[in-house]
């Protein structure tokens, strides 16, 4: 108990190097620090599949685990994770569109009643249906700052993407998902999702 205490006081960075050194709690405190925030990324990005999420996990704990030495160490840590996870994501996306001939397309609803209170599940269920139709990139950025709420200099290091970049597709991202989500007279802006 003391040990994991000590451990909990550590940093990612500090844990990782304890990682490369074999030290099995270490992984253990970074798969507690990550785990969560990890799945939810890949459940959002692996098309609410629960399974798959649980699975592409799984697959990049593994890698942590045979071969530490691909973090380098003075890199950060959350940087670098969700980096692995967003080239697995990539990666399944290329396969699975190798794999499939044709898109199935989502279907959206167009009618609307004006007489219905729409209560804040609606709007969510909403912007679900819309992340889904997203590319993989307006969905990654989306998830990275709004769900994960990653600072705009660490999604720049993960996606390799200027910081300029990134601001420019976010408020057209943003824009657009307004304009999909007028129904609900909500204007999204930077900081309010």
């Amino acid at each position: 108990m003391f040990f994991r205490k000590r451990l909990a006081q550590v940093s990612d960075e500090e844990l990782m190097r304890k990682v490369q050194s074999g030290n099995e709690a270490a992984l253990t405190e970074i798969y507690q620090r990550y785990s969560v925030a990890l799945l939810r990324y890949f459940t959002r990005m692996l098309w609410q599949d629960a399974e798959l999420a649980q699975d592409f996990l799984q697959d990049l704990f593994l890698k942590v685990l045979d071969n530490p030495s691909r973090f380098d160490s003075s890199r950060n840590f959350s940087t670098w994770i969700f980096s692995c996870a967003h080239n697995m994501c990539k990666n399944e996306y290329r396969n699975r569109t190798n794999r499939e001939s044709a898109v199935i397309p989502i279907e959206r609803q167009n009618h609307t009643d004006l007489h219905k209170l729409i209560d804040e599940r609606d709007f969510k269920d909403r912007l679900d249906l819309l992340l889904e139709t997203l590319d993989e990139e307006s969905k990654t950025l989306f998830l990275l700052r709004y769900e994960q709420e990653l600072e705009l200099t660490k999604i720049s290091a993960i996606l390799a993407i200027p910081i300029g970049t990134i601001k420019s597709r976010l408020f057209y991202l943003r824009k657009g998902l307004s304009q999909e989500l007028n129904e609900y007279k909500i204007i999204l802006k930077e900081g309010m999702l």
